[in-house]
């Protein structure tokens, strides 16, 4: 049987839930929009995942009542170099803001979004996508469960670049492999995030409840090695790459990693269109690839509440470039520049020493810390 709406979203993340539930809120009927997802609903809020969300995307989920009740403010970020002195301070309170940005479990927010979806709304989960059979009024898609559904417009929102558009030509391979976990500091978290530059890539620290949430991003073979170590081995090299800033590091949580690339490579034909990590997967370095993809729905929601054509998507393709290409530029430059020498090499040095120039400039950090919280809307 075949279930016919004018858009179907592909994907059940936080950003394609977030876009149903802005679609909603802009006045399209909710039996009009199906979500397809690959989950089981109960795997996705129980997914423990950390994940940065700025101030801005909080304003963004709250105009549709979805921000997760746990969640960290980040009141301070402190970025350094190791082996420099150079280090610059972002603080909320420069800016008139209550924080720059918060972290939160990956399972709470899709709690949140889900707790939002309108009654009426058609969800095929877990399912995936078969096929995608474009027509002259609407693309067909076959779904892993046998069902069939036709839609106006199709909306891909998956983890990752969808079929088989993945443009290699696009794609960057950083060498680096992300170690994910949880860490317990003698000194508890006081609103501070840190990302700390080494000669393998950043480390970052964002504090989430009563820990931090750790992002350490290392050459291929040092996480073979990290990942191998008992906890305390681990706690002693992670202390001796990050320093003392937040005390002595008493406990670890469990250990994840996964390669890192960039792949900004979006696709549109005139019934579908890609958003969020379908459309670009960044670098994790500032955190940046949630909150740009919550900015692509916001923009695409108000925009297909209008109208469904195939102009709209040219269009969103159009007002879209600028923030998804500043944000590409930012992070790709960070993640290279700052990860492209040993410790005491002269380049890396007077990289270290323009992070604390650039607290005597503010008009620059001022545009660094808006692009961290707004980006280019």
């Amino acid at each position: 049987m075949q279930t016919r709406v004018d858009i179907a979203i592909v994907g059940g993340g936080p950003v394609g839930l977030s876009l149903a539930a802005m679609l909603v809120a802009r006045g399209v009927a909710a039996d009009k929009i199906a979500l397809i997802d690959a989950k089981p609903l109960a795997l996705a809020t129980a997914d423990p995942r950390s994940i940065a969300l700025s101030f801005g995307s909080r304003e963004l989920l709250s105009t549709i009542s979805a921000w997760p009740t746990a969640a960290t403010p980040i009141t301070q970020i402190h970025v350094s170099r190791r082996g420099s002195f150079g280090r610059t301070l972002i603080e909320s309170k420069d800016y008139d803001l209550p924080a720059l940005g918060y972290v939160c479990r990956y399972g709470d927010l899709v709690h949140a979004l889900d707790a939002r979806m309108a009654t009426g709304l058609p969800v095929f989960r877990p399912a995936t996508v078969v096929s995608l059979q474009p027509g002259d009024a609407y693309a067909v898609l076959s779904l892993s469960d046998g069902r069939e559904l036709a839609a106006s417009v199709v909306i891909h929102s998956e983890g990752g670049v969808f079929g088989e558009q993945s443009a290699k030509t696009h794609f960057r391979d950083y060498a680096q492999i992300a170690i994910t976990s949880t860490v317990h500091a003698a000194s508890p978290p006081s609103g501070r995030a840190y990302e700390r530059f080494t000669s393998e890539g950043p480390l970052a620290l964002l504090p989430q409840a009563d820990g931090y949430a750790m992002v350490w991003c290392v050459a291929p073979t040092t996480a073979e090695r990290l990942l191998a170590m008992d906890d305390p081995s681990f706690l002693n090299e992670l202390q001796r790459g990050f320093g003392q800033r937040v005390g002595t590091l008493t406990r670890v949580g469990a250990r994840h990693q996964y390669p890192l690339g960039l792949n900004a490579a979006p696709h549109t034909t005139p019934r579908t269109v890609a958003i969020g990590n379908a459309a670009q997967t960044l670098h994790p370095v500032a955190g940046q690839g949630l909150n740009l993809g919550l900015r692509d729905a916001v923009v695409l929601a108000k925009m297909l509440a209008r109208d469904l054509s195939a102009a709209t998507l040219a269009e969103f393709e159009r007002q879209r470039q600028r923030d998804r290409s500043t944000t590409v530029r930012v992070t790709d430059l960070m993640a290279r520049v700052f990860a492209n020498g040993s410790d005491q090499a002269a380049s890396q040095r007077l990289l270290g020493l323009s992070l604390g120039v650039l607290d005597f400039v503010p008009p620059a950090k001022r545009a660094l810390a808006e692009q961290m919280m707004y980006g280019w809307r």
